[in-house]
């Protein structure tokens, strides 16, 4: 783990917002690198001073509303070229939406949105009240949407391996959201990686960890109707080549 990595985990300690797996690596990080510990210091102080800059009011709804969609952007990336991925098991519908429980992932950039916003005392906004506003997953808000949409579509898959993956996506919200349960644990040399398959051609679409297991995950970039959504094991901060490196473990068609 490099300094800016933790100083992300930092951001999340300091708010309470880290998963466990996260917290686990935000201690071991500090008994590595004492030296760290004025970064996390210095969130703390953060955190404290928005807790006690003003007090718990109901935000205006124009106000919360920004904030998410603030958190739920994400960034689109581009298409390489590249062999099909091998085909999966068939999807499979369901009308109730499959649930688990999300990842941390706390952006120190947001971090410091939540700070400059609870300063503006002008606004009445209460941290007490904004800050669990902007704690909330990107993947769950975006989820959330979704399944909100008339146009809300899903498909699962679930392997003998006991692993169950739902993909949920609207055309309307532009976006999909893969949940999974039964992920197996991996260790700091590899991670999770998303793709869109187009064709013949897989788009990366994001990494993502797992909390005990399970997974809810937004993926980068707009779905494109017919996108095969899949998962493959990559190497710790995905894949070197911009194309999967392994066979996929989730295969998902959305057409």
């Amino acid at each position: 783990m490099n300094e800016r990595e933790f100083a992300e985990l930092a951001a999340g300690h300091a708010l309470d917002a880290l998963s466990d797996a996260d917290q686990r690596r935000f201690i071991d990080a500090l008994e590595s690198h004492p030296e760290w510990a004025a970064i996390a210091a210095d969130d703390a102080e953060t955190a404290n001073l928005m807790a006690d800059a003003v007090s718990a009011v109901e935000p205006p709804a124009s106000i919360r509303e920004a904030l998410l969609v603030q958190i739920a952007k994400g960034q689109t990336q581009g298409p390489a070229p590249g062999p099909t991925l091998a085909s999966g098991p068939a999807p499979a519908t369901d009308a109730e939406p499959a649930h688990a429980r999300a990842p941390r992932r706390w952006s120190r950039g947001l971090f410091a949105l939540a700070a400059s916003v609870v300063l503006i005392v002008g606004l009445g906004v209460g941290a007490a009240v904004l800050i669990p506003q902007l704690m909330r997953p990107a993947s769950v808000i975006a989820l959330e949407q979704i399944e909100a949409a008339p146009d809300a579509q899903q498909a699962s898959v679930e392997l003998d391996s006991g692993l169950q993956a739902t993909a949920h996506w609207a055309e309307s919200e532009g976006n999909a959201v893969l949940v999974a349960e039964g992920l197996d644990a991996l260790d700091d040399e590899q991670t999770y990686q998303l793709w869109f398959v187009r064709g013949e051609q897989p788009v990366p679409a994001g990494l993502f960890e797992t909390d005990g297991g399970n997974a809810t995950a937004l993926l980068d970039g707009p779905m494109r109707a017919g996108d095969v959504i899949a998962v493959t094991v990559e190497p710790a901060g995905g894949s070197p080549t911009g194309l999967p490196t392994t066979d996929p473990i989730i295969v998902i068609p959305t057409a």
